[in-house]
């Protein structure tokens, strides 16, 4: 193996000295979209032989045996992992990404490339009811930021190998090549240059590639259109829209306030895991839907036969009348984010995709037959089942066109583009009314961590505030005389003087604020500095945000404010350092 790898190391050099930047760039979008779609093959490949395997050739009285075991048997095999193999630390979700991107100078962990597979097809194969997207994103940049630091590649290409990763894992994971280079511009560049978009769509098409190869389609999600689009049915899809936002609303708080509880429950990180897996095991007794990504389930409500959702549930006896079978329908929807939140929370690992593609088609599939069991209109349910997929893909993520162009290249063609625009805008749009962010990058938000399509708070993200501290003030007591202070300002170059006792900052001294008197010779001894020194209208501590420092200067109006920890003194940042660390950020900055 190890001869096979220096092998390739020596042809990757070779071709890394003989191509130019660019080229190499080019060449390398190859290697990782080829990489991250492997990846994702392989993940999707276990997680379907692993569901087999353990539903296959079970008597249908054990069936409520195996809903109970091995949900919880996943969990606890995945936080085994978790702890034991990478340390408790597992970066989950897009979220990890953006930070790395703006705070780690896109560098990720190298044991991402490989973590998030185990961990989640762990968790996934057997019954969580979460996605794989998100670990496959995670995964295939991992794998494209490592390639980047093992040939220094710089900041701008790093971060754009990043993206082809992440590209080229959702391209494979859905066999849908536009939707991972949108999902990739949408979420992961902010801020790019068309140069940008040859190495995406390389990545993209050749993890699609690579997926249309290897998998099954009974293992990817897709779908065939049955019935065209009716523009008399516009008014519908407008409703279906803002339904779709106030789904996506509930599913991003319900899910963070779930995810946040579990959160705090540190101590005891197996016995939460047992109770995560026992919640979920209960639901999915009454909805078997629930189990794994529920992919299958989308299926069968798109061929309009719902009934067999409940073939195996408690309630199986009550589907025969419509309305009851509706109602279940809508109370597997909005369970589903319970589900995904207490599989994740309680130390499995998954993601956010499947779970909102799984609660669009179920709030499509009831809309539409709402309509049709009130006589108000005869809609083609299959329809609006996959167009509010779109809808709530669209508000969770809030990547509109990624949900337009994965929904469109799964069900094999364009026909439905219309509705899917509408459907998805409106969402988005109600959804960014009550969430200015992404369920991702929620919490990011909140300490001024995030990456969005603001470049100024983009680049401001990724200044360290520790890097700009300027230590060459002159530092006076308290108890020195004006002539003392006099005797300072004579060798220095600055204008402020911090003022320091025992390693604390007392106060400051500013040059504007004595010029009338430094030169009253009379006074040298008779004042001091502890009379002429004031209160700084603001403190800095190194490891604050750099947007909470922008937001002092600006309410202070200060051009120098000090840094201190715990009480002592440190130095000064000021604007002038802030502003030209951010041109030359700047510079460097655009992607592409």
């Amino acid at each position: 193996m190890k001869k096979y790898i220096r092998i390739y190391e020596t042809f990757i050099n070779w071709i890394h000295n003989k191509l130019t930047p660019r080229q190499f760039l080019v060449f390398s979008s190859i290697l990782v979209g080829l990489t991250a779609g492997f990846a994702a093959v392989i993940l999707k490949t276990a997680v379907h032989f692993i569901h087999l395997a353990i539903t296959h050739d079970y008597h249908i009285k054990y069936q409520y045996v195996l809903y109970l075991v091995f949900p919880t048997i996943g969990i606890l095999l995945t936080t085994w992992f978790v702890q034991k193999q990478l340390k408790g630390k597992l970066g989950r979700g897009t979220a990890n990404i953006l930070h790395a991107v703006a705070k780690k100078s896109s560098f990720l962990p190298p044991d991402q490339m490989y973590s998030h597979i185990v961990t989640s097809a762990l968790t996934v194969g057997f019954g969580g009811s979460a996605g794989l997207e998100s670990p496959i994103v995670t995964t295939g940049a991992a794998i494209g930021s490592n390639y980047s630091k093992t040939y220094h590649i710089d900041y701008k290409d790093r971060t754009l190998l990043l993206a082809c990763g992440a590209a080229g894992g959702i391209a494979a994971s859905f066999n849908s090549p536009i939707a991972g280079i949108l999902f990739a511009l949408e979420v992961l560049l902010v801020d790019v240059s068309i140069n940008a978009f040859i190495p995406l769509i390389i990545a993209a098409a050749t993890g699609g590639l690579l997926s249309k190869i290897i998998l099954n389609e009974n293992i990817l999600l897709s779908f065939q259109l049955k019935q065209p689009f009716n523009y008399h049915n516009v008014p519908y899809y407008i409703v279906l829209g803002l339904l779709a936002g106030i789904v996506s609303v509930y599913y991003s708080r319900t899910y963070l306030k779930i995810e946040d509880f579990l959160k705090k429950k540190k101590k005891h990180i197996y016995l939460k895991a047992i109770f995560g897996g026992s919640v979920l095991a209960f639901l999915i007794l009454f909805f078997p839907s629930l189990f794994g990504e529920g992919y299958e389930s989308i299926k069968i409500l798109s061929d309009i036969n719902p009934e067999k959702l409940f073939e195996h549930s408690i309630v199986s006896n009550l589907v025969s009348n419509n309305w009851i079978l509706v109602l279940l329908i809508v109370l597997a929807m909005f369970l589903k984010t319970i589900a995904a939140a207490i599989t994740i929370g309680s130390g499995g690992n998954g993601g956010n995709f499947a779970p909102s593609l799984f609660m669009g088609a179920y709030l499509g599939f009831a809309f539409a037959a709402v309509l049709n069991l009130l006589g108000i209109s005869k809609v083609p349910v299959s329809n609006f089942t996959i167009v509010a997929m779109a809808g709530i893909l669209s508000g969770v993520f809030h990547a509109p066109l990624t949900a337009i162009f994965l929904i469109a290249e799964i069900t094999g063609g364009y026909e439905l583009m219309i509705p899917l625009m509408i459907v998805s805008a409106i969402s988005f749009m109600v959804v960014k009314y009550f969430e200015p962010f992404s369920m991702e990058t929620k919490k990011m938000a909140k300490k001024g961590h995030i990456f969005t399509s603001d470049k100024d708070k983009n680049i401001l993200a990724t200044l360290q505030t520790a890097k700009v501290i300027e230590t060459d003030f002159q530092i006076v007591s308290p108890d020195a005389t004006l002539g003392q202070l006099i005797e300072v300002v004579a060798h220095s170059k600055r204008n402020i003087f911090p003022v320091v006792e025992n390693e604390q900052l007392v106060g400051i001294i500013l040059l504007d604020n004595i010029r009338e008197i430094m030169f009253k010779h009379e006074m040298y001894d008779s004042i001091f500095v502890k009379q002429l020194m004031r209160k700084p209208p603001e403190t800095i501590t190194p490891d604050e945000d750099m947007h909470l420092v922008m937001k002092k200067f600006d309410e202070t109006n200060a051009w120098n404010l000090p840094v201190v920890k715990d009480g002592k003194y440190i130095g000064f940042i000021s604007k002038s350092s802030i502003f030209t660390q951010y041109r030359d950020t700047l510079m460097k900055s655009t992607i592409g």
